[in-house]
């Protein structure tokens, strides 16, 4: 996996309403890394619209709390099940194989 860049995080906008932070992308839309993925370690943000990647600079003991009524339906209003996390995942290789 390459990386396009390395971002600090306190150049990404955060939003606290889903809880995720957007740093824009080359191609016009932006990167995105949510807050519990990064309290689950994860370092690489994505978009949406191209392949590229970049790393998110961070120190753990630095991120907000996550809300207590944090869920993944509240962060997109869509149920989101492992079906359909393992198939975004599988799509996400995919890509990164070509």
């Amino acid at each position: 996996m390459s990386i396009y860049e390395e971002v600090e995080i306190e150049d990404f906008v955060y939003d606290k309403q889903t809880p995720t932070y957007t740093y824009p992308c080359p191609c016009g839309d932006k990167f995105s890394i949510t807050l519990e993925e990064l309290w689950d370690g994860e370092d690489i943000a994505t978009c949406p619209s191209c392949t590229l990647r970049i790393m998110v600079i961070y120190e753990e003991e630095d991120l907000p709390e996550l809300p207590e009524d944090f869920d993944d339906e509240s962060s997109t209003g869509i149920a989101v099940d492992d079906d359909d996390l393992l198939n975004h995942r599988v799509k996400e290789l995919r890509v990164d194989a070509h």
